[in-house]
């Protein structure tokens, strides 16, 4: 009985140690989101909620800070390769351009798609970054919404250690049913998947220790072009 006690003690005692460090991660980002609530600044919302959940984030104006941003995102990545989605606003900033003044390997979804399964895995695994834009993000979570389709693969989000998501303000909804209400009318051609990441991939083992990037990218950045 006493083994048993103690047991159960230890594990109410990692509960309690888990739960504080949820709400502790960053306590500022959190205090933000707070303040900006209410839909006010949904571009601040969302970025707070995003570092709250261990992710970075960053607001800029225009295309050409968006570049800039970019090219020492990639730097700091010490990049040599990177995944990429076929996507309009990528296009629009430009970032292949990017990628290629600083020498950087640039294999996009579709690339990927026309290889066979032998060549195409290991290209992905090899990858140091990727680089997607959304379908939406929910400010109210800090979740950014990835459906899968032609020339938007998931293994771009997935796979490489370092992730970049690009975003409009145009693409942020306030919050979850804002979401499902978008996603409801393309019944029945739902994606194959959809996928809503909320900062870096988390896990979470039987002691309660927390662990980033076990099953997905342990370093991803949010940048919100204005």
């Amino acid at each position: 009985m006493a083994d048993r006690n103690t047991f159960l003690n230890q594990i109410r005692e990692q509960a309690a140690r888990g739960r504080a460090h949820r709400v502790a991660v960053n306590p500022q980002a959190t205090a933000a989101a707070a303040y900006v609530g209410g839909g006010a600044d949904p571009v601040g919302t969302l970025l707070a909620e995003w570092t709250a959940a261990g992710g970075r984030g960053l607001r800029v104006a225009g295309a050409v800070a968006a570049r800039e941003f970019i090219g020492q995102w990639l730097d700091r990545c010490v990049a040599r390769s990177a995944l990429i989605w076929n996507h309009p606003l990528l296009e629009q900033l430009d970032v292949a351009a990017v990628l290629d003044a600083r020498g950087v390997a640039l294999l996009t979804s579709h690339d990927l798609e026309r290889r066979t399964p032998g060549e195409r895995w290991p290209a992905a695994l090899a990858a140091d970054v990727g680089i997607t834009s959304v379908n939406w993000a929910v400010a109210e979570t800090g979740s950014l919404a990835l459906c899968a389709g032609p020339g938007q693969g998931r293994a771009v989000s997935l796979l490489p250690p370092g992730y970049l998501a690009i975003v409009e303000p145009g693409q942020i909804v306030p919050d979850l049913f804002d979401l499902f209400e978008r996603i409801e009318p393309c019944k029945p051609e739902l994606p194959s998947n959809i996928t809503l990441v909320t900062g870096p991939s988390k896990t979470g083992d039987i002691e309660l220790k927390l662990t980033t990037g076990v099953h997905g990218p342990g370093d991803v950045t949010l940048l919100v072009v204005e």
